[in-house]
């Protein structure tokens, strides 16, 4: 699996070793391993290392049960301000590191029945104001699981959409620092038109997080995902995503933008 240095991806390593399984951990860094996960070198954005760990998975004969996509970093700012250097990260990161690994890794999944899972996220059904790259991102990830399941599933290859809402682990407090220093380097103009809205999302996703699921529950419902004999197409992760996912489906855009809209007011800074 991918990203499992920390938080929710290392939960995950843990809790498929658990259940018997040999784990890849993809980790960015020198990491010490633990019994039944394997820490391997891994940037999904380098293609040296995405051709090692196939050459690594090639020459074990155990057959390879899952692929899970879980790498990804967060990166919030209205679409005016952000650079189009960090969409493109943003989308090489979240998406097309993605793309790299699974196609790199299918004819493995492919000659042993394996599965894909791909962590996606509530973002990838709900985009909030400053989500436009990072909730790109996960809508085209969504729609990536989408067509790859129709592609592989006939072949007898799974493909599991895993969309958590808020976890509890340390991404979110780094999207904090990250939205703050992007903030930073808006203009005047811009700073007038989104200071106060930067200033709201950080709130909502602080509190959202600290509400959230643990990093443990959110890996066991990976680990239901990469083991269920017949898995559903997606999962959701907390009540928050349970409850997104539904007003999605039910309600109209416009009554949507009202809601996500009054949820933004509550946590905008008080002017005196």
């Amino acid at each position: 699996m991918t990203g499992a240095s920390t938080g929710m991806g290392a939960a995950t390593a843990h809790a498929l070793a658990a259940r018997g399984f040999h784990v890849l951990a993809g980790v960015r860094r020198d990491h010490p391993g633990s019994p039944g996960v394997e820490p391997v070198l891994l940037d999904i954005t380098d293609t040296e290392h995405v051709e090692a760990l196939a050459a690594r998975v090639a020459a074990d004969e155990r057959p390879l049960h899952a692929v899970v996509n879980n790498a990804g970093i967060q990166v919030n700012a209205p679409v005016e301000a952000l650079p189009l250097a960090e969409w493109r990260h943003v989308f090489e990161v979240n998406l097309f590191g993605h793309v790299a690994v699974t196609q790199a890794l299918l004819p493995a999944l492919l000659r042993g029945g394996g599965r894909v899972v791909n962590i996606s996220s509530v973002g990838g059904k709900a985009a909030m104001p400053t989500y436009g790259a990072y909730a790109g991102a996960k809508f085209a990830l969504e729609a990536v699981s989408d067509a790859l399941r129709r592609e592989v599933e006939p072949l007898g290859v799974r493909v599991v959409v895993v969309e958590p809402g808020g976890v509890r682990t340390e991404m979110a407090t780094r999207g904090i620092a990250t939205a703050n220093d992007l903030a930073g380097r808006m203009t005047p103009e811009q700073d007038r038109r989104y200071g106060g809205l930067v200033q709201a999302i950080n709130s909502l996703m602080a509190s959202g997080t600290s509400s959230g699921v643990t990093a443990q529950a959110a890996a066991e419902v990976i680990a239901k995902a990469v083991t269920a004999r017949r898995p559903r197409t997606r999962y959701p992760v907390g009540r928050d995503a349970a409850v997104l996912t539904r007003l999605v489906r039910v309600l109209p855009d416009r009554a949507l933008d009202r809601v996500i809209g009054a949820t933004v007011r509550r946590h905008h800074p008080r002017v005196a």
